[in-house]
């Protein structure tokens, strides 16, 4: 076996430090070893930047490496191996017969590529079988934990990601993640942190992945058995948590006994019992349920009013200025019907009229200096109306608009603090970042668009996050967590920016969420400064809220899947069911 160069075999080991830390003379005993491999017997081609450890056993009949693609130690390669760039095969990996690899592929340790196979007929002795191969076919920016097994024959699409242990016979589609023996689908890798494993479960890798440090794997351990236990009593609780806050006789939902029932009350209890019990709430069917919300649209306007209350007047660009509850419907009960299998009755065409013009100068005249929350709100509710008008097959507001709102919104984001808005003498970033939450949640995060300065949003809400007027003990509530948390799982899509003190965030939010349960009566919302809300007394809507937030906090440290449930409704975490058309 040929000695390493560099004695520690660090980078026989661990190749994707050797760009960065290899001295001299370890990069001039590599390209030794490689000109060894270009002068072997089969065709071999090497990219740029490329490392073959020595250890490896590297006897093929054709090889080429991408550029900045490498074999670790230990590995076995024979047969006729083609990879993109940035291809990695790690340690102890067994790649052999036709393999071809695309580009951004991960092998991880001990993992077997086995691109030929042996017949079984019975007239002859096994060693004396025929050696077939129909390949191996692994597509681009695919994940392939350790101790997998890929049979010959196996065509793995794009983007897909393999459990570790997993033995694939069959071919996975693009965007697979898959598990298990035989390897069968979890899930599609779109779907963030959805109900079944995530990768960062399933690949088994011995790098810490991005959601958990090894020093924090024993408290995550203790933290997921506890979000399973709550979790489990959440659930047993759900149905007569739903009938405390169900009105005798007229069958209406108050948010908690002893005040007057509201639409949101019962928007809030199609969420909970879709969270935990993946029903409709006891009592009334579900087209009953649905019966009964689609009645409360205006047909002239397409709003929906309080009870009791007349239909409300549109805005100059479509929705009433105020921040009242007809906006806020917007969002609730249109949510409440799509988690109910129905929709709006009507368009919105208190929006679907909007022309550009008037949008972009009511964007202008938002008051985001001194009440950013209030203008992300109309931003939340204009964006989710013009997303109901595109899902019931209508235009979402006239030509134009709806790429005049992200126009705007892009070209008005502060580069340095990401957001929009200023901080304000009496409450700091509180109006921005609770505004950014809203804002962001109906535009981009439900039209599945990047947000802009994703890095120095972070660091804003961060910074937020310590603000002892809205965090410290016995202070926060249910809104102003939810609007650090969303943004920072929302940032966290593009990048990996201060993600150890996000995670940290997370887990102190967590612990302190879980024992806020109140038996039988769900989450209270939590105080205000100003007393307004549904405060400390448990009911419907901090239920809802704290249920979504729980899921965005343990999704953040990568525990969500213990919970058995995903938020579906007006605080799911991606984005919204494709409608007809999106912003270009």
């Amino acid at each position: 076996m040929n000695q390493p160069a560099n004695d520690d075999g660090l980078f026989e080991h661990c190749p994707w430090l050797f760009a960065a830390q290899a001295s001299d003379g370890q990069r001039a005993a590599q390209e030794q070893w490689q000109r060894r491999l270009l002068a072997g017997p089969g065709p071999v081609r090497l990219g740029a930047d490329c490392f073959v450890a020595e250890t490896a056993a590297v006897h093929p009949d054709v090889l080429h490496l991408g550029d900045r693609s490498y074999i670790a130690a230990h590995a076995y390669v024979t047969g006729d191996i083609r990879t993109g760039a940035d291809c990695t095969i790690n340690p102890f990996t067994v790649v052999r017969g036709t393999v071809t690899l695309g580009d951004g592929v991960r092998v991880g340790a001990h993992t077997s590529l086995l691109g030929f196979n042996h017949g079984t007929a019975p007239d002859l002795p096994v060693h004396r079988q025929p050696v077939t191969s129909r390949g191996i076919t692994v597509g681009d920016d695919v994940w392939i934990g350790s101790h997998v097994v890929v049979l010959d024959g196996v065509t793995i699409g794009d983007h897909c990601v393999v459990g570790a242990g997993a033995v694939v016979t069959k071919d996975l589609p693009a965007w697979t993640v898959a598990a298990g023996n035989p390897a069968r689908r979890i899930r599609d890798r779109r779907e963030t942190g959805g109900e079944g494993p995530s990768p960062a479960h399933v690949l088994g890798t011995s790098h810490p992945g991005p959601r958990a440090s090894a020093d924090r794997r024993p408290a995550l351990a203790a933290l997921a058995e506890e979000l399973a236990a709550f979790a489990g009593t959440a659930r047993a609780q759900a149905p007569d948590l739903l009938d405390r806050c169900r009105q005798p006789g007229t069958g209406h939902y108050v948010d908690r006994p002893g005040v007057q029932p509201t639409v949101r009350a019962h928007c809030d209890a199609v969420e909970i019992a879709d969270l935990l019990l993946r029903d409709v709430p006891p009592r009334l069917s579900a087209a009953e349920h649905v019966e009964r919300l689609r009645a409360l649209q205006d047909p002239a306007t397409g709003l929906v009013p309080e009870y009791g209350a007349a239909p409300p007047l549109p805005g100059p660009a479509g929705l009433p200025d105020d921040d009242g509850a007809a906006a806020y419907h917007v969002l609730c009960v249109g949510y409440a019907l799509d988690l109910l299998g129905s929709s709006f009755a009507h368009p919105v065409h208190a929006v679907r009229g909007t022309t550009a013009d008037r949008l972009v100068r009511h964007l202008a005249a938002l008051p985001w200096r001194d009440r950013a929350w209030h203008a992300g709100a109309w931003v939340d509710s204009w964006a989710t109306a013009a997303h109901w008008n595109l899902r019931l097959g209508a235009e979402a507001a006239a030509p134009g608009a709806l790429e005049a709102l992200f126009g705007w919104l892009h070209t008005h984001a502060d580069p340095w603090t990401g957001l929009w808005g200023s901080p304000t003498p009496e409450a700091g970033r509180l109006q921005m970042v609770n505004g950014y939450y809203r804002l962001t949640r109906g535009s981009f995060a439900q039209f599945g668009l990047p947000v802009p300065y994703a890095e120095r949003a972070i660091d804003t809400v961060l910074d937020h996050a310590r603000d002892p007027r809205h965090f410290a003990p016995g202070r926060e509530n249910a809104c102003n967590v939810l609007d650090v948390i969303h943004p920072l799982w929302l940032c966290a899509r593009q990048t990996g920016h201060r993600s150890e003190e996000a995670r940290a965030w997370a887990a102190d939010r967590l612990t302190a969420a879980l024992r806020r349960w109140h038996p039988g009566r769900g989450f209270a919302f939590g105080p205000t400064p100003d007393g307004s809300g549904p405060g400390r007394e448990p009911g419907l809507q901090g239920t809802e809220m704290w249920l979504a937030i729980i899921w965005l906090l343990a999704d953040v440290l990568g525990l969500a899947d213990v919970l058995g449930y995903r938020p579906r409704g007006i605080h799911r975490p991606g984005p919204a069911p494709a409608a007809a058309a999106k912003p270009s």
